[in-house]
Order: C-alpha cells, then structure tokens, then sequence
C-alpha cells in the first residue's frame, strides 16, 4: 500500500439545499465508485471482538491505496470549515460486507461511519478494485488525527492505521477563508523623523471589531501601552502609533475581538540588530560594567582594548554569552581605551563606554623640562599599577620589557615615572593590577637628538648673545644722539660770546627788491627772484 498525504482545496462546493438553507445531507461528503451502491451509517464506535475470515484474506490485499489530505468546504466568503479527506481504493470480496473509517482526536470520542455494499454490488463487482471516498469529519487547523481503516465485519488482521496531522493557518487560503484562521493584513509605513508607525488592517473577520497593539516579542508578545481598537463600521481601518527605539523585538500585533481569535505580528525593525548594543551602565563604587539587551538575542559579549589603528584586541576570559539576561563585568578599570565587543552569527559591533574619559580612573601627565620629558602618574583612586620600560623596534608592534616596576599610587598624589636606562625608543607600559579587567597603556617617550641638554644649552647661549648685541647697539645710539647736542650747545654759546650774531643758513630761494615810480595805486610791486621757479608772485608794500 502506498499512503499519500496532501492538501485538497475546493472551494464553494457544498451547495444549499432548499431555500432555507440548511445543512447539506451524508451523501454529499461520500462516494463509492460507479457501479458500487454503498449505504452509510455513522456513530461512535466501541471495539468489537474480531473474527478470522473465511478465505485467505489479508490488509496486502484488501487495501491497496489509502490516503489523506485536508478538504475546505466553503459556503460563502471567509465561512469555510476544513473535513479530513479519506480515499480508499478496496478490493470486493462475498466475505467483506463493507469498509468502517474511524477517526479519533484529542478530548473526543472515537467517530467511525460505515460504508456498506449490497449483496448484488458484491457479487457483481467481486474481485474488483472500488474507490470510496469519505470527507465528513470536521477538524480544525494544526491538529493530530488518528485514522483507522476496518472491514466489515472486523476481520482479525484486517486493519489499516495511521495519524496525520492537519496544516496549521500559515497556509494563505486558510488565513482568507476560515474564521479560525483570518488574522487580518498588516501594512505599515514607518516615519523615522517623528518615530512613528502608521498601520492599514485589511481582510479583517466581517462584523467584528479589531485589536491593535505594539509590543516586544519574546515567548510571548508583552505590550508596550501602544492600543488601539479599530471599530467594524471605520471606513478607514489605520492607526499610527509612537515608538521610542526601533528594536528588532518591536512588533505589531492585531487580532480580531472574538474568543480565542489568532493573532498577526509584524515586526518592521527585524533587522535593526545594532540597536541593541547602546545603555552599557557603569557603577563606580562596585566597578562593575552592566548591560542588558532590550531584546532576546543569541550572541557573546567581550571587553577589549582599542588599539591605534581602530582593531580591538578581545581581553582573556572576558566573553559571555547573551540571550535575554542581565550581564556583568566585575572589578572593571574604566578607561577609554576599554571597550566591550558584541558578536552576532557573522557580524560584530563595538561599544566604548568610556571613551568620553568622565569616568576615567587614572592618566599619565607629561611635562618637557630642559628638552627633556617628564612623566607622571595621576589617580583620583589608590591603586596598584604595573608599570614597564621597553624597547620598540622598527617595522614590529610589539614592546620588548626591560624592566618592570609595581607602583603604588595613592589618590590625587602625582608619581614620577621617569625609569632610568630609557633611550629614544623607549615606552612605559601602564595597567592597573588590583582590578580584573584592565587596559594596558603603552607611552612611547620623546628623547631624541633633537631634544638633548646640549642642544638646548646652545640655543640658551646664541638667544643670550643676540640680546647682549641689542642692548651695545642702543647704548652707543643713544651717546651718540647726546654727544651732537652737545656739541651744537657748545658752539652757540661761543658764538654769542664772541659778539657775532647768528645768522640763520640763507634760503635757497633769493628775492630781489625793485623800488620803482610811484603809481596810481600807491604802492611798490616786487618780483619774485627768477630763481625760484617759472611762476610769480607779487606782494603789494602798503606806504
């Protein structure tokens, strides 16, 4: 026997019987092969003793093709109801009177209906192959099934057995069509500016209200007080809710208000998973680092230290798995070179808590005193630190140690870290020791020739030496200014001693005198000296 197992969809094909519309009757679920008059009877079913057949029967070669599937009936529009669909193909002997199908599902009793041959069908159709076909059992979706396929009379050994089990509503043409099943359509637009989300519900149950939320999918879906009912008679069914984060657990849910109604959930943040990596809290007084992920999630979290060229470095024995619980880091050193790395399938995202340097615990201070660089320790806390001298060489990222130092820091106290035997590739390796978890910072120091005592000794003595230069320069200016007065003072005094009279420099410009006839107008006209220049002048000499 070869069992089959399939979906069977007709639609509207049950027809109303009469005007009043009732029910349709047995012999519309049924059918017997052509040629085969077969009567039905049906009822619950209580087991019966068997008894051995008369001729050398057996299931081989009585039952040659049973098989199952699920047939919708449908009256009308989203009033369809799903039957078991039993076809067998039976061979007829005198001996087998009929076939009894029975079906038993969970919390109900066993319900078989008998199908029955006449006396001139089995012996006209003897030792023929028939067809009965049976779909008069109600099932609901998803549910188990045990089906049993007997002769009549119950012949020992003659049985055919197996379960099935009925699809669930993710099949399309259940979520249109089956009460149970019609979810209604979820569309939404999302606005990111308003963080909004505005909701379309379509192919809703006829005549009833509908259920509307936002929540946050876990085992179940939890609501985050965004409810919205949306009444049968709206012409337009929409609703636009507010969100606060665009999680990837954020979803809408809409279900119809009756009893028991399934639901439809649309999450349109499914895919947003770096939004969980933000609210990484630090307490201070415990040192501990916390987070916890708004939304299940499998993934592993680890601190790292940030290095130069933007990798981080995984600290050891710092992963922990995440799935929905709080995690914590204890004794934590917080530094903005420490990190926490969050890993997802193939993906992986970075967060540093503390790279706004507030909660920073300790720093290095460097000072440049006569070219040469001074280091030192500062804490606002008492630890305990490791500090290291060591020797970078080119093209090689690691720092080979040549001597290392515990350091004892007490709080608001400066350390003097300058180490002896450091060279102009030296570095001071920097990690606190009284936590679990810490970064190591490394401090490359700047003695080069650039930077040596004679160098800076040289630049003292040529500044000093230029300044010596400026100050001769302005003093011998400065005699020699008082020394012409001087000098002038002297040779008037002589002069006035000596009776002569100062006599200005003659000017340049020499104007001669001409008296002339006196004229109408009185007076005497003088030319300007032809020395000083082409133009003339004339000055009127009143008597």
């Amino acid at each position: 026997m070869i069992l089959w197992v399939g979906l069977l969809l007709v639609h509207c094909c049950l027809c109303l019987t009469g005007a009043g519309g009732e029910s349709p009757g047995l012999e519309t679920c049924m059918r017997c092969s052509q040629g085969l008059h077969c009567k039905t009877k049906g009822g619950y079913s209580f087991p019966r003793p068997c008894e051995n057949p008369a001729e050398s029967l057996n299931t081989s070669t009585v039952f040659h093709n049973v098989s199952l599937s699920t047939v919708m009936k449908c009256e009308r529009m989203q009033k369809c109801s799903l039957r078991l669909g039993i076809k067998a193909v039976v061979q007829i002997a005198d001996s087998i009177h009929g076939v009894s199908f029975c079906i038993t599902t969970a919390g109900r009793m066993t319900g078989c209906r008998t199908f029955s041959f006449t006396r001139a069908s089995r012996e006209r159709m003897s030792g023929l192959q028939v067809e009965i076909e049976n779909n008069c059992t109600e099932v609901s979706p998803n549910q188990q099934v045990q089906v049993t396929v007997t002769t009549v009379p119950s012949y020992c050994g003659m049985t055919w057995t197996s379960t099935y089990h009925t699809p669930g509503c993710s099949h399309e043409d259940f979520r249109r069509h089956v009460p149970e099943c019609i979810t209604g359509r979820l569309s939404y637009k999302v606005n990111p500016d308003k963080k909004e989300l505005s909701v379309n519900v379509s192919d809703m149950l006829n005549d009833h209200n509908y259920h509307l939320r936002l929540c946050r999918k876990d085992f179940i879906c939890s609501g985050t007080g965004a409810y919205m009912l949306i009444k049968k008679e709206q012409p337009i069914k929409s609703a636009t809710f507010p969100y606060t984060r665009p999680l990837p657990c954020l979803c809408i849910e809409g279900w119809s208000a009756v009893m028991d109604a399934p639901r439809v959930q649309v999450c349109p943040f499914k895919d947003r998973v770096e939004e969980l990596w933000f609210g990484i809290t630090f307490d201070p007084l415990e040192e501990t680092l916390l987070w916890e992920p708004a939304c299940p999630i499998t993934a592993t979290a680890a601190l790292c230290q940030m290095r130069d060229d933007g990798i981080c470095v995984d600290l050891p024995h710092s992963s922990q798995n995440v799935t929905r619980e709080k995690i914590a880091f204890s004794k934590v050193d917080p530094h903005d070179r420490l990190c926490v790395k969050f890993t997802a399938g193939s993906q992986s995202w970075t967060r540093c808590p503390f790279a706004d340097g507030r909660l920073q615990a300790w720093e290095l201070v460097t000072t440049r005193t006569e070219g040469r660089e001074e280091v030192k320790m500062l804490s606002q806390i008492s630890a305990n630190f490791s500090v290291e001298l060591c020797v970078k060489s080119e093209g090689s990222p690691e720092c080979q140690t040549i001597e290392t130092h515990n350091v004892q820091v007490e709080k608001q106290k400066a350390v003097d870290l300058n180490l002896k035997g450091a060279s102009c590739n030296s570095c001071l390796q920097v990690k606190r020791l009284d936590v679990e978890y810490a970064a190591t910072v490394i401090h490359c120091l700047k003695l080069s020739s650039d930077s040596s005592p004679l160098r800076s000794d040289l630049t003292w003595v040529f500044v000093l030496t230029g300044v010596c230069l400026f100050g001769v320069i302005c003093v011998t200016l400065v005699l020699h200014v008082l020394l012409t007065v001087h000098r002038r003072r002297k040779q008037k005094i002589t002069g006035v001693r000596n009776g002569e009279k100062q006599i200005d420099p003659p000017p340049t410009c020499l104007v001669s005198v001409l008296q002339t006839q006196p004229v109408v107008h009185g007076g005497v006209f003088i030319p300007d000296s032809p020395q000083c220049g082409n133009n003339e002048k004339a000055n009127l000499l009143s008597e």
